[in-house]
């Protein structure tokens, strides 16, 4: 199962995802990057096709800045999702003997970060539509989107949109946790990006290992609110 969301938060975005993929053809699964830079001020991160997003890894890596300065930072992004989804569609062999069909090699892309200074959260389907996000606050995408989407829903009173992207970070961790301890297919591991105008911060292991206990202290603070709520 494949979870990349992101948060917008009052200074700022959150990207987050797992880091678990899953080969059902082969009934195995493996870690793997699904969180990566874009540009010095975004981040991006996909589910579906892996043949498709290592395609799209080595083009947005060789065109983040044009990707960034561009006018409509959605186009830039279509303009180069769609020549690889077409690829990959017209050189799909959808009868291969012995083997039973695997669907088509479809992929979401999800990218967030600064353009001109402005927030930017962008969808590209895998029709090559291009939605945009930054003014709804929380977007997911890949299999295990809608529980996030779920999960996300039941943290919005806590008003992500007008707080630091710091409580951004604790709430995308606590989310992903949270997936993690519901579904075995979501990976323990996961990559963190906090994103400001002025830069896209990867968080590293310990920096995780760091949020995960002011997760800790969240829940410990709501579970004495509630000891305190008949009292």
């Amino acid at each position: 199962m494949t979870v990349v969301l992101s948060i917008v938060c009052a200074d700022g975005l959150v990207m987050a995802s797992d880091s678990q993929i899953t080969d059902s053809a082969r009934g195995m699964s493996y870690p793997g990057q699904k969180l990566h830079e874009l540009g010095a001020t975004a981040a991006w991160g996909g589910s579906g096709a892996r043949s498709v997003l290592l395609d799209l890894e080595r083009i947005f890596a060789a065109s983040a800045a044009a990707i960034l300065e561009g006018e409509d930072v959605g186009r830039e992004l279509q303009e180069r999702v769609i020549p690889v989804l077409k690829h990959h569609y017209e050189n799909f062999i959808v009868d291969v003997p012995g083997e039973e069909t695997q669907g088509t090699p479809s992929a979401y892309v999800l990218a967030a970060g600064y353009s001109h200074g402005e927030p930017f959260v962008v969808e590209i389907n895998p029709n090559g539509m291009v939605s945009h996000y930054e003014d709804v606050g929380f977007h997911a995408v890949g299999s295990g989107a809608a529980m996030a989407q779920q999960a996300g829903a039941l943290l919005a009173h806590f008003d992500m949109t007008e707080r630091s992207a710091d409580y951004g970070v604790v709430a995308a961790v606590r989310t992903l946790d949270a997936l993690a301890r519901t579904s075995p297919s979501v990976g323990d591991e996961i990559d963190v990006c906090r994103i400001r105008p002025e830069e896209a911060h990867h968080l590293d292991a310990d920096e995780v290992a760091d949020v995960r206990k002011l997760v800790a202290r969240w829940g410990e603070a709501e579970q004495r609110a509630l000891d305190e709520l008949l009292d």
